[in-house]
């Protein structure tokens, strides 16, 4: 890659800066996004502003390049070419499955540049693909909103079902919904058209419900998901012991679920004992599964089923070191478009991970390198990057095949200072201590109370 004198030293100094640019470069090209906003929006149309300057705005705003939308805007105003108030109508009209479409389009991407690279993770199940869905429900908005002001209940501008795949740890599907209190099961209608054979979905007892398991099942796929209280069964022979997991004793039986319509589904029951309560003070959980046995023994779905934190993680990462949810953008499409673009910029982050493990290894890299560092070194250094570089010095990248970019990231990950982005493991947290209430001090002097502290510390 022939590269000016300042670029390359933003290779040398901050290669993952550069890693991060090239592949929004690459993933967010402004003629494939603007296709693809017109193919998928329904009521929306392009005049002036178009939907590629919409998403590269809310990108910086998302990686926290900039604070706020109007700041963004405000520094790129001569580029955007249209009021701060044009930038936040667009926004706040972006159907929500236009903001799936974008996720879906760039994880699409993220794959195939991961498969290049051959930094998948190791497969949960070999032979199949395995997909993590869980709901994430978008905290509340600030009262901006005219109809909100008189209302002192929180507003809450949306939720949405995000699909996780682990082996390549991409957000690889989401499903927004605009309604805050809807039910994540009203989500399935949408969720079910896109099982594939052989698919395994993972799940907490919230998807638990027969139109799910028999909808996976339709679609030759298979569950792991926890079993809900409510959902009707019969047992068909005893519980058996398995063994030991790392989480407890394992018990497995045969049971049959039974549909309205008369349809009739072979599945597995397998309960877990737990060694320690879980957060919810369950000593025991119970895993349904249609996985043949000799696909997966009771121990394997049960270390299966742990994995669902991964997801958790990813939600984690969206809220910590991204800017996953903005309190002033109160209207739910904008709340849930600005999710989507955090989801995107995830998906990127993952890839650039992805980049390190093919250099330096699975093991180094999971072990050690922190996503929040690497998002940090995103903000410090994007911002001078992009006014020292002329953005038709970043067009190399678009152009560049998934082979050819997966060569330029390994050789990127080579010059990363992996101390840089080093993970610090806490200690187990302590027990707080039960503190004294002072009446009528409703405040107190820290140094005070440290020479307090200092003189008990000395007394004989």
């Amino acid at each position: 890659m022939l590269l000016g004198q300042v670029f390359e030293r933003f290779v040398t100094e901050s290669p993952v800066s550069v890693m991060v640019r090239g592949l929004l470069e690459k993933a967010l090209c402004p003629q494939i996004i603007d296709e693809l906003f017109e193919r998928s929006a329904k009521t929306q149309y392009t005049r002036e502003l178009l939907f590629s300057t919409v998403v590269n705005l809310m990108s910086l705003v998302v990686c926290g390049v900039h604070p706020s939308v109007h700041a963004a805007h405000q520094a790129s105003v001569e580029k955007i070419g249209v009021s701060v108030t044009s930038v936040y109508n667009k926004i706040n009209g972006i159907e929500p499955s236009t903001g799936g479409e974008l996720v879906r389009e760039v994880a699409g991407q993220m794959e195939a540049t991961i498969r290049h690279l051959n930094a998948t993770m190791p497969d949960l199940l070999p032979g199949y693909r395995v997909k993590i869905i869980d709901g994430n429900a978008i905290a509340a908005t600030e009262h901006r909103l005219k109809p909100l002001r008189e209302i002192s209940s929180a507003p809450l501008p949306g939720q949405s079902l995000v699909v996780l795949d682990p082996s390549l740890m991409l957000a690889v599907d989401v499903f927004p919904c605009e309604d805050g209190h809807a039910q994540e099961r009203s989500l399935f209608d949408e969720v079910l058209p896109t099982v594939e054979e052989d698919d395994v979905w993972i799940a907490d007892r919230n998807f638990c419900t027969l139109k799910f398991l028999f909808g996976v099942a339709a679609g030759l796929g298979y569950f792991i998901i926890r079993q809900h209280q409510s959902l009707p069964w019969q047992a068909t022979d005893d519980f058996r012991l398995v063994g030991q997991s790392d989480s407890g004793t394992v018990f497995e039986q045969n049971i049959i679920l039974s549909a309205d319509d008369g349809q009739l589904l072979k599945a597995r029951r397998i309960k877990v004992c737990l060694k320690q309560p879980n957060r919810d003070g369950d000593r025991e959980i119970f895993i349904l599964t249609n996985l043949p046995f000799e696909v997966a023994n009771a121990l394997v779905v049960a270390q299966m089923y742990r994995k669902r934190w991964k997801l958790e993680i990813l939600f984690q990462v969206l809220t910590e070191n991204l800017c996953c949810e903005i309190n002033t953008l109160g209207y739910p499409k904008a709340a849930l478009f600005t999710f989507c673009i955090a989801l995107v910029a995830y998906n990127i982050l993952s890839t650039v991970q992805a980049a390190l493990r093919s250099f330096h290894g699975t093991e180094k890299i999971e072990a050690e390198i922190s996503s929040y560092y690497l998002a940090d070194e995103i903000k410090g250094t994007y911002r001078g990057m992009m006014i020292a570089i002329p953005p038709n010095e970043w067009c190399v990248f678009q152009n560049m095949t998934f082979s050819e970019l997966s060569q330029t990231l390994k050789h990127l990950a080579g010059l990363v200072k992996l101390r840089t982005f080093r993970r610090h493991l806490r200690d187990p947290k302590k027990a707080q201590p039960k503190r004294t209430y002072l009446k009528n001090k409703p405040h107190v002097s820290t140094v005070k109370i440290l020479n307090q502290k200092k003189l008990q510390n000395h007394t004989p």
